[in-house]
C-alpha cells in the first residue's frame, strides 16, 4: 500500500489518520488499525527522507 503512494501522498494520509484519532469516534477496533496503518506510513515517510538525505550526499561529494 504505502510503497504505491508518493512521499507527499503518505504525509497527507498520515495527518488524516492523526486527526480522527484525535477526535476519539472511531472504536477501539478502529483505532487500532489506524495506528497500525499511521505506523506503516511513518516507517515509510522516514525511508524515504532517508533516501533523498543519501542522494543529496551523493550529490555534494560530486
Amino acid at each position: 500500500m504505502a510503497e504505491e503512494m508518493t512521499y507527499e501522498q503518505a504525509i497527507k494520509r498520515l495527518e488524516e489518520i492523526v486527526n480522527l484519532l484525535e477526535k476519539n469516534e472511531a472504536t477501539l477496533d478502529e483505532s487500532m488499525k489506524l495506528f497500525e496503518e499511521g505506523t506503516k506510513l511513518a516507517v515509510f515517510c522516514n525511508k524515504k527522507l532517508g533516501e533523498a538525505k543519501q542522494k543529496i550526499t551523493v550529490i555534494n561529494k560530486d
